[in-house]
């Protein structure tokens, strides 16, 4: 394997972090070598050898204005981010979701990563840490012989839990005389599959009971709370699913003179042609001849034609409090940083995120020496902090989220609610434009929202 120079930076994984790493070292100016697997090595969940593919979900979260989502995301295009670029390019209507067509999203990250001068990409698995500054962006799903390099690196046990994901149905198999388009927005963005209370006690009987595809490795798994699967959720109580994807709330069925439905499954377009729908909330690990008999006991859904069964995987991540310097490096290792799922942030964007910080991270260390963390009152800071700071013994996967903020005295004199957050987002984007120009960075031109 090729050995960096030094103005080269190794990017190890071309998901969502990895490919904007490498994405933001290539445009200040580095050579990148990019590494990834697939497609001469696959992974149980990926489909393809594209950058950026999406596994789980085809939504990158909330674009309402004052929605952590959406400060995240707002900060990412500060920095011209490659992710949320090809997510607006890519978009198919969800109401106030940012979802995309996978397809056209993982192929027009790919098509600009191939493209640039700087960047050079290796399909190869790498099976040790590499020399030189190094990126290790390999996501929850890392080949089995890195994973056993960086545990001999850094000294500490890997911790595990395990994430499933919805299936997707052919839009023209769902039963129109059992459907209805409509959001709890007003808009038409989601196909809403209504059922009666007896077809839900049905439904949900079948299942509790169906049979789960499990091998021995998951007889102690523990599940991430925000990708729960459905079968998982059901059990915790009859009517738990009626307060999570099932909610009625907010919609009104139109084959039952507008009053609201007992319960109801939301499908969400899951590319721009709206021929293939994803099943909101239906992360699944029941065997596949299981999905196709419960989930057809859902009135729209009895002939449904499934173009991809849910899957679940396990997912690996560090103890990142116990591994990682405040700036997402090493501490056995100084030019060795690690970026995406595995640093223990939960999502898509946010996973993107902390391939930005580390690029700017290694920009800084290659040209200065020496690295100025991102500040804690921006979305952005907060997540490098609490991934780094909290207690080690208990950590677990964490999302955007405004709790995560620095939250200064002054902000206990702003008792609503809205206020209080439009008060943090404005500071967090000031702050941010304010250390970009402290450490060089020219801030891009996009437009928040």
């Amino acid at each position: 394997m090729k050995k960096s120079k030094l103005n080269d930076v190794n990017v190890v994984g071309g998901g969502l972090a990895g490919s904007e790493a490498a994405w933001q070292l290539a445009q200040l100016g580095f050579t990148v070598h990019l590494f990834e697997m697939r497609p001469k090595t696959m992974t149980p969940a990926h489909v393809s050898g594209k950058f950026g593919e999406l596994v789980c979900s085809n939504s990158l979260g909330s674009t309402l204005g004052l929605a952590p989502a959406t400060l995240l995301k707002d900060e990412m295009r500060l920095l011209d981010s490659l992710i949320i670029k090809a997510g607006e390019s890519a978009r198919v209507p969800a109401g106030s979701a940012l979802a995309v067509d996978r397809e056209a999203f993982s192929q027009g990250i790919t098509e600009i990563l191939e493209d640039h001068p700087n960047i050079v990409i290796h399909h190869e698995v790498v099976s040790e840490i590499l020399s030189g500054p190094t990126v290790i962006a390999t996501g929850p799903l890392t080949h089995e012989s890195l994973t056993e390099a960086i545990s001999d690196l850094v000294g500490a046990k890997m911790l595990s839990f395990f994430d499933a994901a919805a299936p997707i149905v052919l839009a023209e198999s769902v039963d129109m005389n059992h459907a209805f388009w409509g959001s709890r927005e007003g808009n038409q963005d989601y196909l809403n599959c209504p059922l009666t209370k007896d077809e839900y006690m049905a439904f949900y009987d079948a299942l509790i009971h169906a049979e789960q595809h499990m091998g021995h490795d998951f007889e102690s798994a523990t599940f991430f709370e925000g990708c729960l699967p459905i079968e998982e959720l059901a059990r915790r109580g009859v009517k738990t699913p009626l307060y999570g994807p099932m909610k009625p709330i907010g919609l009104e069925n139109p084959f039952e003179q507008g009053r609201r439905p007992y319960a109801v499954v939301q499908l969400r377009r899951d590319n721009a042609a709206g021929s293939l729908m994803s099943l909101v909330g239906f992360q699944t690990n029941l065997r596949w001849g299981e999905q196709k008999r419960v989930f057809g006991l859902i009135p729209a859904l009895h002939d449904a034609e499934f173009v991809r069964y849910g899957v679940m995987h396990r997912n690996t991540y560090l103890k990142s409090p116990a591994i990682l310097r405040p700036t997402l490096n090493a501490k056995v290792r100084e030019d060795l940083w690690f970026a995406g799922q595995m640093t223990g942030v939960e999502g898509y964007v946010e996973s993107a995120a902390t391939g930005i910080m580390v690029a700017r991270y290694i920009a800084q260390w290659l040209e200065h020496g020496d690295i100025q963390p991102f500040p804690r009152d921006t979305m952005m800071g907060a997540l490098a902090y609490y991934i780094t700071h909290t207690d080690p013994e208990h950590f677990q996967p964490m999302n955007a989220n405004f709790g995560l903020l620095n939250l200064p005295p002054e902000i206990q004199q702003i008792h609503d609610k809205k206020a209080r957050r439009r008060w943090l987002r404005d500071r967090a984007l000031s702050s941010l434009k304010d250390y970009l120009e402290h450490i060089g960075v020219e801030v891009s031109h996009h437009e928040t929202r």
